[in-house]
């Protein structure tokens, strides 16, 4: 059983920052990407960023230059640094993670941009 749990997630303010976490544990082989979601309601779930365990890192156009994606192999972590959110961010955040035995995701985190 792999669960992926976030953490950091709430209420920030246009223009401040936060830091999204994710740690994996369980019977995970290696993650070779771990990645974050988000989704609106009534949308699609859509990638904000992901990361090889490489580290090559893939950004959505709409958080280029805003956000920063890491992880650590070790931990099997991956972060996700929100700088300058904006009105279009508020969503619900999950993390991701592809390994041989899966794709697996967190139960997902709550970003909320407001003044």
């Amino acid at each position: 059983q792999v669960q992926l749990v976030e953490s950091g997630g709430g209420l920030v303010q246009p223009g401040g920052s936060l830091r999204l976490s994710c740690v994996a544990s369980g019977n995970i082989f290696s993650f070779y990407v771990m990645g974050w979601y988000r989704q609106v309601p009534g949308k699609e779930r859509e990638l904000v960023a992901d990361i090889t365990s490489g580290g090559s890192a893939d950004y959505a156009d709409i958080v280029t230059g805003r956000f920063t994606i890491s992880s650590d192999n070790a931990k099997n972590a991956v972060y996700l640094q929100m700088n300058s959110p904006e009105p279009k961010d508020p969503a619900v955040y999950y993390c991701n993670g592809q390994e041989i035995g899966g794709d697996y995701w967190g139960q997902g985190i709550q970003v909320t941009v407001s003044s």
